[in-house]
């Protein structure tokens, strides 16, 4: 029996909210779609996130520059509709600066089914004005204060060849020349990077900027839980690692590469992580994906300054237009907004009080706020998948065994009578692909089955009311892959 015993007066601190600081999406054409901004509100309403970073700001979809007799025209409408959209739904702008616009790019290659192109600019003097304008009309339009709000990360992952056509030394010149007319405009606002995979480029980046003497207030990069061939089109096979504890491990290795450089103390954000870097992944649509994500974030507080979620909406399409209603895809929720296991794991962090107690159980959070105490509980199994890859192995019904059931004990309970409300999400409770399932997995669903697939999967919580002496036990019957998020107010 798995004992989670926590004592109200025996706190650990504040609640570190750093999983919710931000969360991806695929690139900004998208979020000028009703459904995209619908499903936005409903993540910021529901699971807290604060800033929202995507691809793509600076592709040829978003309009932005022309060249008309030899001079850059600069059109900036469409992104103002973006950053309109989000700054009403409470949600700031992680700014990532690609990819290159035609009109000023060096080459022609690029990547995805919408075509961004990765060159560097043909003309590093034209990106700087380009970069200054930009910022100065966003200083313009939404005001200094607001801006210094903002994070600026210059390009997404140029140590792979697929994102950037140059070399090391070029993405230094880039960010070089991003940095300098971002602080040109306001020296106060945030500039960093690489922005690379799996934890690249760190150190070189830190002694890069010492000693070229280039602003750095941030480093980011980013971080999957799989292996396999970085796959532009979902078209690959992936398997999640068998070391279940790699992210939180290498995060924590990166921290601590930072923190032995004259830059110690520089905040970390991870501005892309999940448990697979395919959008055609199966993993990411299963319950499992749920307890995964919880068992990384517990064991990664205090490493990182944020962890963003790669995606938040399976509206999303560097492999092309979404085949089917759930393909794997990255986000918390599907194309048509049906809430996923993983959407789960995030509003319960969101439920969760400001105030953590201490705890001795590994997979189990615990808080308490003014209306009462909040418990977050999962069990997380890895499967042995025998080497089937994610895309065979999660596509399929997959039976749970039970787990070790809980204890939930908080001794120090006052006496008197409480609403006790059960969130859960796992094999058959709020998950969303399994009732798919059983409709023989549609390539397309009926507005009906639409919405019968959201009322079966909302989470609405099961309540009871305890009225006790003094004291609070509650047993939990966890199978493999369980999450409960277990809440306690005062009636």
């Amino acid at each position: 029996m798995r004992k989670i015993e926590v004592q109200l007066a025996n706190v650990k601190g504040k609640f570190n909210r750093f999983a919710n600081f931000c969360v991806g999406a695929g690139r900004a054409q998208e979020a000028l779609r009703t459904g995209f901004i619908r499903q936005l509100g409903t993540a910021v309403r529901e699971c807290g996130f604060r800033y929202l970073r995507f691809h793509g700001l600076f592709c040829d979809d978003m309009a932005v520059v022309r060249r008309i007799e030899g001079k850059l025209v600069y059109n900036w409408q469409y992104i103002d509709e973006v950053f309109d959209e989000m700054l009403a739904l409470g949600i700031r702008p992680f700014v990532e600066l690609s990819f290159m616009p035609q009109a000023m790019a060096s080459g022609e290659q690029t990547l995805f089914w919408w075509r961004g192109n990765v060159t560097p600019p043909r003309d590093y003097g034209e990106y700087y004005d380009f970069i200054y304008a930009a910022v100065l009309h966003w200083q313009t339009r939404y005001g200094q204060e607001e801006v210094k709000n903002w994070f600026f990360e210059v390009w997404n992952e140029p140590d792979l060849p697929i994102f950037f056509s140059g070399d090391r030394a070029e993405y230094f010149k880039l960010y070089d020349t991003a940095a300098r007319a971002i602080k040109a405009v306001c020296p106060e606002y945030p500039v960093g990077g690489p922005a690379t995979s799996e934890h690249h480029w760190i150190r070189e980046m830190i002694d890069h900027c010492l000693k070229s003497n280039v602003p750095l207030d941030f480093l980011s990069t980013h971080t999957y839980g799989v292996e396999g061939a970085v796959d532009e089109f979902g078209v690959n096979l992936h398997i999640l690692l068998d070391n279940p504890d790699y992210i939180p491990q290498s995060v924590a290795a990166t921290r601590a590469c930072i923190d032995a450089t004259p830059l110690a103390g520089l905040p970390l954000y991870y501005t892309e992580w999940s448990s697979s870097y395919t959008s055609r992944d199966n993993l990411h649509d299963s319950y499992v994906n749920a307890p995964y994500i919880l068992y990384n974030l517990k064991r990664l507080a205090g490493s990182a300054d944020a962890m963003s979620y790669w995606t938040f909406t399976d509206i999303f399409e560097e492999a092309g237009p979404p085949p089917s209603p759930f393909h794997g895809g990255f986000g918390l929720m599907n194309l048509h907004g049906l809430k996923k296991p993983s959407y789960f794991a995030y509003k319960f962090l969101h439920m969760l009080g400001d105030t953590e107690l201490c705890c001795t159980d590994s997979d189990s959070i615990v808080c308490r706020s003014e209306t009462g105490v909040q418990a977050l509980v999962w069990n997380y199994t890895k499967h042995d998948q025998k080497g089937v890859p994610n895309q065979h192995y999660y596509i399929r019904d997959l039976v749970p065994a039970n787990a070790e059931p809980a204890c939930l004990s908080i001794p120090d309970l006052p006496a008197g009578k409480w609403l006790v409300s059960v969130y859960r999400t796992g094999y058959g409770v709020n998950d969303v692909y399994g009732e798919y399932l059983k409709l023989g997995r549609p390539d397309n669903l009926s507005r009906e089955q639409i919405a019968a697939l959201a009322v079966a999967c909302e989470g609405t919580p099961s309540c009871s009311v305890f009225s006790g002496q003094g004291g609070f036990v509650y047993q939990i019957p966890l199978l493999e892959n369980d999450v409960y998020f277990i809440d306690i107010k005062k009636l």
